[in-house]
């Protein structure tokens, strides 16, 4: 709730970051691997403010494939005040006197925990980079992306897709630092650091990495 309604930011060089409106900029996107065209809107994500320390782009956008119903509902949750994380006074069902609820933690305490919806669950959920520019001089576009199989992760590990496909990084970086490979000091995301032995090892869990040519 937090993350889709917060303000998302932008960077372009020249300018730096910015914020927007959340949901901005709508755009289809055709996934690879059977997912095909799914609309993005522009999310606050930490990407925006970490690829540019270390990569030269001209503009950075994080987005997500929320949907109109899911949008709709999150609207809805910040006109009506319910996303909102300070307290505030509700008579005690028993006549007793006065709680002090967050919001947000009703409207999070009435949904289904999302680790437990695996079984409900079927498709797949794809991350990945779209990258735009120019090599050797001539215009070249790739999408280099991790796409999860809900039924493969849920058969081998037990786990729903997301919740699988967001834990494994960490454990990947993880591995890396403690064998060597990745090492720094200081605030240091991905991008910072060599991109084959990470993709190496996704591949080794058995959920290999992809690239497409656009």
């Amino acid at each position: 709730i937090e993350e889709c309604l917060n303000a998302p930011v932008v960077y372009e060089a020249g300018r730096g970051w910015f914020t927007t409106a959340p949901f901005s900029e709508p755009e289809v996107f055709d996934f690879p691997e059977g997912i095909g065209p799914v609309e993005c809107v522009n999310v606050e994500h930490e990407e925006v403010l970490l690829v540019p320390r270390w990569v030269d782009a001209g503009r950075v956008t994080f987005k997500y494939g929320l949907g109109a119903d899911f949008i709709r509902t999150l609207q809805t949750l910040h006109q009506l005040g319910l996303d909102r994380t300070d307290p505030v006074p509700v008579p005690a069902a028993d006549g007793s006197g006065t709680v002090h609820v967050s919001p947000r933690d009703v409207v999070a305490a009435c949904l289904p925990n999302p680790a437990a919806l695996g079984e409900r669950m079927h498709g797949k959920t794809c991350a990945g980079t779209w990258v735009k520019g120019t090599k050797d001089g001539r215009p070249r576009e790739v999408y280099l992306y991790h796409v999860v199989d809900n039924q493969w992760s849920m058969r081998e590990y037990g786990c729903q897709a997301v919740v699988w496909q967001t834990a494994i990084n960490p454990v990947v970086a993880l591995e890396l630092i403690a064998a060597g490979t990745w090492s720094g000091s200081g605030v240091l995301g991905p991008e910072a650091l060599p991109a084959r032995p990470f993709l190496d090892l996704l591949t080794e869990y058995g959920s290999p990495w992809g690239m497409r040519e656009q």
